[in-house]
């Protein structure tokens, strides 16, 4: 491929790996059956700025996602790759403040890829849309929620990529062999001795939120008073920790694939630290995600960071039933493709939205950096999104359960308590 052998575009593709490994010290390329990036993805800017090329969907993938020095043709993925999410739900668009020209070439963007072999996933957690290796795979991620539970509760192994090394993978199959794809890298550094029960998602989201800040980049296990988490708590916890610290794998001892015990997590090492996880702890935590709130009008709801699972969509849909959201506030609920999908033929997207809501896909607040027009306070059942959505939209937002955050939508106040 390096030679030009399999054409210029798998070229162009293994010239930057090749680049990127040696910038990683990395000593050889590795196989990858399993890519999750954003390849080609267009919007006005990008179209604009290759306007030169037509804003061609080859200019841009060529350029942009693969740094080339010429426009190559861009073609067939030579490894199973999907595309994670975009800025605009397809059937709500407007909704989210696009223009009908941004989602005319986001959309054409998609097709595009698509053409190219590329699964239309549109989600930031993959593993709920059909796309879940197996332990011990080699992949090529990117979003750090999904990285985190890729390499964490699958067991599989890659690094938090980027656009362009996932689309040069999409094109070669191939990866530069460092990092999580090296099981030394993959042993734990820090213990975290929880102290008080864990056992809700807003627990484990608390959790994750305040093993971030401690760890940062590091790699912590777990034990102590911890239910066994489902799913969805992992969910949580990763994307928290991913987001306050930049964690991009955690062990759990008794429950994750790779800390059978406490010893094997380490790898026969000694903590560099054991950090206690109380009550004291827990109340910081709260009131840190809670620190730019402070009306309790709220305006806005969101969930679905990352996207919500079916079980989520059901749990909404019940603690809406027989009640409506508020004239002062709005609710959004984001998910996958798939799992609307599932949620249609079920009727549970039919409950959210005869309650007042809106069921959305393909992204979520802080992607698409929309939030209903006036928007002054929101509530999120996300530590994620709550870390993030202040900054980028200058509004105020509490934290709390999923509850609390449908009894602020349908009463328009927040009155969630601290844990």
């Amino acid at each position: 491929m390096l030679d030009g052998g399999m054409g210029k575009a798998r070229q162009k593709a293994m010239e930057l790996l090749v680049r990127y490994g040696a910038a990683l010290g990395a000593e050889r390329l590795i196989a990858t059956s399993n890519v999750a990036g954003v390849p080609g993805s267009s919007n006005v800017f990008l179209h604009n700025y290759y306007k030169e090329y037509g804003g061609s969907h080859d200019a841009i993938f060529s350029f942009f996602d693969l740094d080339s020095d010429e426009l190559v043709d861009v073609p067939m993925a030579l490894t199973s790759t999907c595309h994670l999410q975009g800025g605009y739900d397809p059937d709500n668009w407007q909704l989210l403040g696009a223009t009908a020209e941004s989602f005319k070439i986001a959309n054409a963007s998609e097709r595009f890829i698509e053409a190219r072999g590329v699964k239309i996933l549109k989600t930031c957690t993959p593993y709920l849309a059909g796309n879940v290796p197996q332990r011990g795979d080699h992949c090529a991620w990117m979003e750090s929620s999904a990285v985190v539970y890729c390499n964490s509760v699958i067991g599989a192994r890659t690094n938090t990529e980027g656009r362009e090394s996932t689309s040069a993978a999409m094109l070669t199959g191939r990866i530069p062999d460092w990092g999580f794809h090296r099981s030394e890298y993959r042993r734990a550094s820090h213990h975290i001795d929880v102290q008080v029960d864990v056992a809700s998602v807003m627990d484990w989201g608390m959790l994750g939120y305040f093993v971030g800040q401690a760890v940062q980049d590091r790699i912590p296990v777990l034990t102590g008073r911890l239910m066994p988490p489902e799913l969805i708590s992992h969910k949580h916890f990763g994307a928290a920790a991913a987001s306050s610290g930049g964690v991009e794998m955690y062990h759990v001892v008794g429950v994750t694939p790779e800390a059978p015990d406490l010893a094997t997590a380490f790898g026969g090492q000694a903590p560099v630290e054991t950090i206690g996880y109380g009550a004291a702890e827990r109340r910081r935590t709260y009131e840190d995600l809670n620190r730019t709130a402070h009306d309790s009008d709220v305006d806005f709801v969101m969930l679905g960071c990352p996207h919500y699972s079916l079980d989520q969509m059901r749990e909404a849909a019940r603690l809406l039933a027989g009640r409506r959201v508020s004239g002062n506030c709005r609710l959004w609920v984001f998910t996958s493709r798939a799992v609307k999908q599932e949620a249609d033929r079920l009727g549970v997207t039919r409950e959210i939205v005869a309650a007042g809501g809106v069921v959305l896909t393909d992204t979520c607040s802080s992607i698409s950096q929309a939030v209903p027009p006036g928007t002054r306070v929101a509530a999120l059942d996300s530590a994620k999104q709550t870390h993030y959505l202040p900054a980028f939209m200058g509004i105020q937002a509490w934290f709390g359960s999923t509850a609390d955050c449908l009894n602020a939508a349908v009463n328009g106040k927040w009155s969630g308590q601290a844990p």
